[in-house]
């Protein structure tokens, strides 16, 4: 009964958003309210609970993070747009377009997948092209960072945990599945040129001129009170996937990790809307052969960039970008599952 109902509030988080806007708009609550009935349904509501969630400093470090970058982005937003400009007064918007993609997913795994995001988002904005040419770009190069990021244990806590949990060394995972995601990430970055250089072929200097005024209207002015608020939300969107991963724990312990690994690469899908270093401990084990290991991973890395809440670079990117969840999952989902299916008859066909 509890896994039927904890099952339903997972189809609810996926569906509602999609369909009621104030619910899009208030989506980190929405999450929160989710995560605090899972963890009542599941019985995994406990001060041990609150306690072990309130000393994760990831929380804390993202949204200082994001606080801060954005204080900085209006003291140096100037010299961002002068040095962008000068970018592409040398080069051309596609290659620089696919230059930050896949130098952003390269290094992801070395500046931490939090500094590739953020540097992400106040680049983004400087770019010549309409707010939804802007959401194209962003959706992809996130999915190259969060890529990117689980090359390295210092990249973004699954790969952390997947380092500590296999007790490998630094080099395991770019061993292991860099064979694998540096080509895709190198792939993003020429999907992400080809878009850039079919979206902008018959624009005028003019129409340059109005999508800049259109992104001004888009973008609120960046205060310190709006900047707060910001932050505020991406911390309880954090603190909400902390809640829905503790209490759907159950679900993945009775089912999940039992699952022969070619159904589980489908199953994480799941990771769209959980966290995925959480699935990665219950499922990932030292007995675990590295085909094995690779797959669960690839699976979980590829679903995370479906959705926004799927990693820590989608809800930075998002919040920062004002993406609504369905225009993130109207790229995020296509691109994630042809190359779900790719990366399918790649490791086991």
């Amino acid at each position: 009964m509890v896994n039927a109902i904890l099952f339903a509030i997972l189809i609810v988080i996926l569906a509602v958003p999609f369909f009621i806007k104030f619910v899009e708009d208030n989506i980190e609550f929405f999450l929160f309210v989710m995560g605090i009935l899972a963890v009542t349904v599941s019985g995994t509501m406990s001060w041990e609970l609150v306690s072990h969630i309130l000393k994760n400093h990831l929380l804390y470090l993202i949204t200082a993070a994001v606080f801060i970058s954005g204080l900085l982005f209006e003291l140096f937003k100037d010299k961002i747009k002068k040095a962008v400009k000068s970018a592409l007064n040398h080069i051309s918007l596609k290659i620089f377009v696919f230059v930050l993609i896949v130098v952003l997913g390269l290094t992801s795994s070395i500046i931490t997948a939090i500094v590739a995001s953020l540097v992400l988002v106040e680049i983004v904005h400087t770019l010549p092209i309409r707010h939804k040419d802007k959401i194209v770009i962003t959706v992809i190069a996130c999915f190259s960072i969060g890529l990117g990021a689980a090359l390295t244990p210092i990249g973004e806590p699954l790969s952390t945990l997947v380092i500590s949990t296999l007790k490998a060394d630094f080099f395991y995972l770019l061993r292991t599945i860099g064979i694998y995601i540096v080509p895709s990430i190198i792939v993003m970055g020429i999907l992400g040129a080809f878009y850039v250089n079919k979206s902008t072929d018959d624009l005028s200097m003019k129409q340059d001129e109005e999508y800049f005024e259109e992104e001004k209207e888009i973008r609120k002015i960046e205060n310190f009170h709006y900047v707060l608020i910001r932050s505020i939300k991406i911390f309880i969107f954090l603190l909400a996937l902390e809640l829905l991963s503790a209490g759907f724990k159950p679900l993945v312990d009775n089912y999940i990790i039992h699952m022969d690994v070619r159904f589980l690469y489908w199953v994480n899908m799941i990771s769209a809307v959980l966290d995925n270093a959480t699935l990665a401990a219950a499922e990932i084990s030292p007995a675990m052969d590295p085909e094995h290991i690779r797959a669960i991973l690839m699976g979980l890395l590829i679903s995370g960039g479906m959705l926004i809440p799927g990693n820590i670079p989608n809800i930075i990117s998002a919040g920062k970008l004002e993406i609504k969840s369905r225009e993130w999952a109207k790229i995020g989902i296509p691109l994630s599952m042809i190359t779900l299916i790719v990366c399918y008859f790649i490791v086991f066909i």
